[in-house]
């Protein structure tokens, strides 16, 4: 069964605690265009047990070696091991075996990453999430964990309230960072902690917050928090970004036109769905996922040519999402092109073999292949 909808109808913390309270099992999608975003966490009878996001794809042992707990020496072994001897065990496991990283250690550092994903999805105010229920099975995560819902959503309440105390000096994330002059009467030396230097080496007075919190492969909770420390203490100061003015609320104005292009394809008017998909694609300069809803309405509208049009700039932009080839597959099936349909969803069930739908999507594909050898046996007679 698939739970979804948008935040603004039902906010996040809603959604983890109704998860967590139905014992779900199964993937949460959520997807934000205005920071052009998304996460997936993964629940085990309401509990989390793995949690990735699209802006931070520094892989574990990067990210191990970043926080000192393994040498590069380390990490190339390990990575030695997987690519010319073959192991077929992921990276962590191989990294404890060789000595590098307690087991222990391992949990602990893969239930940080999964928090901070976690954390950060709760701070999200806009956007659309789906709960699709699903047994969870090969689970990528280089370690198993569980963490209670229950403690998350308390410790994401608390960054809640923490927020506020920041936000009256970092009013939003979109801020840019640069070095305050210094001072006669200050003193030069800095004491700094080694995480406050990271992000002071990082400021250069070009990028906002969430450029650096993405660049150090941390949280943005973390960054702003570091950063109130450094603007509270004279060492930074802060200016306006680029696009404070214009492109948040362009943004946001694109996202409500995709929100009704949703609706509109949900009450079946093909012709409304069109138009406002069309709006949020102009104004999220040709999101993938903006034109993956026009291809759709395009599609249902029985434009099939523009549909596969809008695919192919779709695929451009982001030729691993799994959802894009999916509506490629559809789109060329509805024209006729069977044998083109089942390249597509090969390639889906590639990037995503362990989607709910995979079994029927193959099944499809196995009728699709069929379908196309028939015809081309009749054509041949």
């Amino acid at each position: 069964m698939a739970i979804e909808g948008p935040l603004r109808e039902l906010g996040i913390h809603d959604v983890f605690q109704l998860l967590d309270l139905s014992r779900k099992t199964g993937t949460l999608t959520v997807t934000s265009l205005l920071r052009d975003n998304q996460g997936t966490v993964y629940f085990d009878r309401g509990a989390v047990i793995y949690a990735v996001i699209r802006s931070n794809p520094h892989p574990l042992g990067e990210m191990l070696l970043r926080a000192g707990k393994i040498s590069e020496g380390d990490l190339a072994r390990a990575r030695d091991a997987q690519v010319r001897v073959g192991d077929i065990r992921k990276l962590g496991e191989i990294l404890v075996e060789l000595g590098a990283i307690t087991h222990k250690e391992l949990e602990r550092q893969v239930r940080f990453q999964v928090e901070e994903v976690v954390f950060e999805l709760m701070s999200w105010r806009e956007g659309f999430f789906s709960f699709e229920e699903r047994d969870v099975v090969n689970v990528p995560a280089e370690a198993t964990i569980r963490i209670s819902t229950e403690s998350l959503l308390m410790e994401g309440a608390r960054r809640i309230d923490e927020w506020s105390r920041i936000e009256g000096k970092i009013p939003h994330l979109g801020v840019v960072p640069a070095l305050a002059l210094a001072e006669e009467d200050h003193t030069s030396q800095l004491d700094l902690l080694p995480n406050e230097w990271e992000v002071l080496a990082e400021i250069d007075g070009t990028r906002d917050l969430r450029g650096i919190a993405t660049e150090l492969a941390r949280s943005e909770f973390d960054v702003a928090r570091i950063a109130y420390g450094l603007v509270t203490t004279g060492v930074v100061t802060l200016r306006a970004g680029a696009d404070d003015t214009a492109a948040a609320p362009a943004a946001l104005q694109a996202h409500a036109h995709l929100e009704r292009a949703r609706g509109a394809l949900r009450a079946n008017d093909c012709d409304r769905a069109v138009a406002e998909s069309r709006l949020a694609v102009a104004g999220l300069d040709g999101a993938t996922v903006a034109r993956l809803v026009l291809a759709r309405a395009l599609t249902r509208a029985g434009r099939h040519d523009e549909a596969q049009e809008e695919l192919r700039r779709a695929l451009q932009s982001d030729a691993l999402e799994p959802a894009v080839h999916l509506e490629t597959g559809c789109c060329a099936a509805w024209r006729g092109d069977f044998a083109g349909a089942v390249i597509s969803w090969e390639r889906y069930l590639r990037l995503a073999p362990d989607a709910g739908d995979a079994a029927e999507i193959r099944d499809i594909a196995a009728s699709a292949s069929h379908l196309a050898m028939l015809l081309r046996e009749r054509m041949d007679v």
